[in-house]
């Protein structure tokens, strides 16, 4: 293998430990604890188990967790109530709504009636448009976009000057990783399922990050020889030597880009470690800026 493996659980973990170390600091000169509350809206499993894993993260750094469920008959004035209710709540820092939302709710009304100052995942219109403008600075980026970035730095990877290919276009990565690399002053191609010559246009890249949803896509042919590349993906196939039949992927053919690429973050174990550590970090940030530090 000549890649060097991106260790996300690794950096991931000095980061959750240096928010524990903030928060303890913080309740040692007697503040209060910082609060992420979490709302999820109706019974998907996956969000399920993402909620929950942000509630037990919080518990090991020391932090208060508030959960909220509502049924996925609620209605949109029911869900804009509870975010503002927790606005005016003073022992919530962060607020973190899970998406994806049913379907007959705005996700983005629902996004922007989150306090600003409270909008730890990022989402919030004003922060996505001044992440968007120059010479603004958002109060919170989204956790996995400031993940990719956060390890690409770790790794010493030079983004000033670099030409970055970002496969996907989502809200939630694509996009606001796009912006993130914009502002360390990358040449930035933003891909899509419309891009002629896709192979051709992400071989150029020095810098890879693969958020399109779908399993091994990215091939060892597609990617620059020494380029570092950022996994976001995470699909499930079907395996028949794996213990229960299926495994997880990325969006990048791993066992062909490794003997490619610079250095390279594993699916499962790179980005996925990150979001969560990233969210962390955004609460103790939102505690302190309640408290006007």
């Amino acid at each position: 293998m000549t890649a060097q493996l991106i260790d996300g659980k690794a950096i991931a973990l000095k980061v959750r430990q240096d928010a524990a170390a903030e928060v303890a600091a913080m309740l040692a000169a007697g503040k209060p604890k910082p609060g992420l509350a979490t709302v999820l809206v109706g019974e998907n499993p996956a969000s399920q188990v993402y909620v929950s894993s942000k509630q037990k993260a919080c518990a090991e750094l020391g932090m208060e967790s508030f959960g909220y469920k509502l049924p996925a008959s609620a209605t949109q004035e029911e869900v804009e109530g509870l975010v503002r209710n927790l606005n005016a709540d003073p022992k919530v820092n962060g607020i973190l709504v899970q998406l994806p939302l049913p379907s007959h709710l705005d996700e983005e009304k629902v996004l922007g009636a989150i306090s600003i100052e409270k909008d730890v995942d990022g989402f919030h219109p004003l922060n996505i448009g001044r992440l968007a403008q120059k010479g603004r600075d958002p109060l919170f980026v989204p956790c996995t976009p400031f993940g990719c970035i956060f390890l690409l730095e770790q790794m010493g990877v030079t983004l000033e000057g670099c030409n970055a290919v970002v496969l996907g276009r989502s809200n939630i990565v694509g996009m606001p990783a796009a912006l993130l690399l914009v502002r360390k002053n990358a040449t930035v191609t933003i891909c899509h399922s419309k891009t002629k010559d896709l192979p051709g246009v992400v071989r150029q890249a020095d810098v890879l990050i693969a958020a399109i949803g779908k399993a091994e896509m990215v091939r060892g042919d597609w990617v620059k020889p020494g380029a570092a590349v950022i996994d976001v993906g995470i699909n499930r196939i079907e395996d028949l030597n794996a213990p229960k039949g299926t495994r997880l992927v990325g969006d990048v053919c791993f066992d062909e880009v490794k003997d490619v690429a610079g250095c390279i973050t594993p699916v499962p174990g790179g980005v996925g470690p990150m979001t969560i550590a990233m969210l962390m970090r955004n609460t103790v940030r939102a505690a302190k800026i309640a408290l006007g530090e």
